[in-house]
């Protein structure tokens, strides 16, 4: 057997493997940022983490912040690190409310992911429900996708962050929400997701996972969390061609 042989194989399994993963989909459950869109593409989410730390430290509250949670460049890290020390306080529903209007801004510069927007519709033609997962604020989601003419594919079912931040994934309140609101069976559905958290929350429902790692980086942490490495694509463009050409097969069935 040559290495070419062994190679077209091997593609051909992956392939395959692929196919089985999202035509059983009945019902797809998306995150937002990451499959959907970069939502700090032009408005950089360091610059919104530092923002709320500053923000926490003109209010004499710099102690409640470890150094390692003070240099973050995640505001979700910052969020949930005040929330720990006074959960369902004032003060976090301020902090949520001023990271909710940083994702608001962000949402105006945001970059779609190649191949979501054709995705997302061909998933809509072809029979299934769409439904949105997600650790941001839901007003900037229906924002966001009110821009690119996609909130159909998904309203009423868009589930994303409260000031009750115990929800927020790997927590796998959100994803349930949106099973039970379609009336899904969690084998039926399929999660897609780019972080480890949206794996955990997918296996803790009992939701199939497909992971989109934009780069090594992200690859590497899925893998690590658990996900199939056959399970993880670089690009969501086989996802729509194989969706594609399963959908022209099934409209030619008799």
């Amino acid at each position: 057997m040559t290495s070419d042989t062994t190679q077209t194989e091997l593609v051909t399994a992956e392939t395959e493997n692929l196919r089985r993963l999202i035509t059983g989909a009945r019902f797809v459950l998306w995150d937002f940022d990451g499959p959907i869109c970069r939502l700090f593409a032009g408005h950089k989410a360091g610059r919104v983490a530092s923002d709320l730390v500053e923000w926490l430290e003109r209010q004499g509250l710099h102690g409640l912040l470890t150094e390692t949670e003070r240099e973050s460049l995640d505001p979700h890290s910052v969020l949930r690190a005040v929330d720990r020390l006074h959960p369902g306080s004032d003060l976090v529903a301020e902090l949520e409310e001023r990271l909710t209007q940083e994702e608001l801004r962000a949402a105006s510069s945001s970059m779609p992911t190649a191949y979501a927007d054709p995705l997302i519709r061909t998933w809509t033609a072809v029979g299934a429900r769409l439904a949105i997962a997600t650790n941001n604020s839901p007003r900037v989601v229906r924002k966001y996708l009110a821009s690119r003419g996609l909130v159909s594919s998904f309203a009423p079912h868009i589930y994303g962050r409260s000031q009750d931040l115990q929800r927020l994934k790997p927590d796998p309140y959100y994803l349930r929400c949106a099973l039970n609101a379609m009336g899904a069976a969690p084998s039926a559905a399929l999660m897609i997701g780019d972080a480890p958290s949206d794996f955990v929350a997918a296996r803790q429902a009992g939701v199939p996972f497909l992971g989109y790692a934009r780069n090594g980086h992200k690859n590497k942490l899925l893998q690590e969390a658990g996900t199939d490495p056959h399970h993880i694509v670089d690009s969501l463009e086989p996802v729509l061609r194989l969706l594609r050409t399963e959908g022209l097969s099934r409209a030619r069935r008799p």
